[in-house]
Formats: C-alpha cells, sequence, structure tokens
C-alpha cells in the first residue's frame, strides 16, 4: 500500500484524472483490473491532495458508465458470434446465458441496477444483457442510477478516511454486500406477494 501511495503521488495536473478514467475505460475492452481498486485509488489521490475529490469523482462515473456501455455493446454488437468461441464459451456457456436471460426477463430492472454491488458477475451481467438484446436506454439508466451510488461512496468513503484505508475498504464490501441483501430481501418479498395473491386468485 505505501508503494502504492508514492506511485499516485507522483502525478499532478490532469495526470491521475487521465489514469483512472483510462483504466475504467479500459475495462471495458478486458482489461483485468477491478473497477473498484481503481475507485480506491481515485480517493487515494484526492486525500492527498493530487486531485480535486468532486472532479475525480465526475470523471470516474462517466469512465465506469463508458466502460460499462462498451461491454453491453460489444455483447450486443458481437455476443452470439463471441459465444461461441472457446473461451466466451467457457466464461459464458449456453445454460448460463439461458439462465441470465431468465432472469433479466423476470427482473431485469433489478438484475441491471444489482449487479454493480456484484463484482465477480458484473461483466457477465452486462455482456448477457446486450447479448439478449436488451434496450441499451434500460441498461443505462438502471445501472447509472446504481453508480451514482457506488462511485460517490467508494471515492468520497476513502477520501474522507484515507488514513484508515484497510478500514474503509471493509466498510465499502458490508455497504455492498448489505446494499445487495436488501435487493433479495426486496425480491423475495415481491414474489411471496405475488405467489398469496395467485393462490388466492385460484381458490376464488
Amino acid at each position: 500500500m505505501d508503494y502504492l501511495i508514492d506511485f499516485l503521488l507522483n502525478f499532478s495536473g490532469p495526470t491521475p484524472y487521465m489514469i483512472v478514467f483510462g483504466i475504467l475505460l479500459g475495462c471495458g475492452f478486458g482489461l483485468p483490473i477491478p473497477e473498484d481498486i481503481t475507485l480506491i485509488a481515485g480517493g487515494l489521490m484526492s486525500y492527498y491532495g493530487v486531485s480535486n475529490v468532486g472532479t475525480m469523482i465526475v470523471v470516474s462515473f462517466v469512465g465506469v458508465m463508458l466502460g460499462d456501455s462498451l461491454i453491453f455493446l460489444l455483447g450486443a454488437k458481437y455476443g452470439r458470434k463471441l459465444t461461441k468461441m472457446w473461451f466466451f464459451h467457457k466464461v459464458l456457456p449456453d445454460d448460463r446465458l439461458e439462465a441470465v436471460r431468465k432472469r433479466l426477463h423476470s427482473k431485469g430492472d433489478k438484475l441491471l441496477f444489482a449487479a454493480r454491488f456484484m463484482p465477480g458477475l458484473r461483466t457477465p451481467i452486462f455482456f448477457s444483457a446486450g447479448t439478449l438484446h436488451v434496450p441499451f436506454k434500460k441498461f443505462f439508466i438502471y445501472d447509472g442510477l446504481a453508480a451514482l451510488i457506488s462511485v460517490p461512496t467508494i471515492i468520497g468513503a476513502v477520501y474522507h478516511f484515507g488514513d484508515e484505508l484497510d478500514h474503509v475498504v471493509r466498510i465499502i464490501k458490508r455497504v455492498e454486500h448489505g446494499i445487495l441483501f436488501v435487493i433479495c430481501a426486496v425480491i423475495l418479498a415481491i414474489a411471496a406477494k405475488w405467489y398469496w395473491t395467485h393462490r388466492k386468485l385460484k381458490r376464488g
């Protein structure tokens, strides 16, 4: 962590923003760097005064949305062809794509929103949404709403509590898991309500 801080402090001017934006955009091209780690780095840059926290949040939000959109559009244009290639087929086999299709059909809005808080599933869900021709406007709105929560939260938390970074990272993970838990609970509540209503109608 000390090495990372020393590395980040070497930059000034527009360079910190360009680094964060470039990495987040690169994630859309398959760059194997977690978005959350990049956002934490952006918060650190702001904490140590090499960037403005407000500007960093805006730049990061734009980078996140462009990166996510690239993943979605890649799926929309080349998804079917790519899933036939051995590498993509291994990552997204037909049964998994079908499972995602069913989930997107039944609770698409909620899944698109929740994907931002699911680092391991974020890319497959966005790629699958594009492949399955979910309307781009719908994807952009729900991903954007989630990013409006996650991006300022991560960067702002690191900026305000940079001297306790490890503690901040643990809090971020708890918050993400907590949000995901609430989303799952809401989905289950809606499903239960529908089930009992449907059952009453059948009896009637």
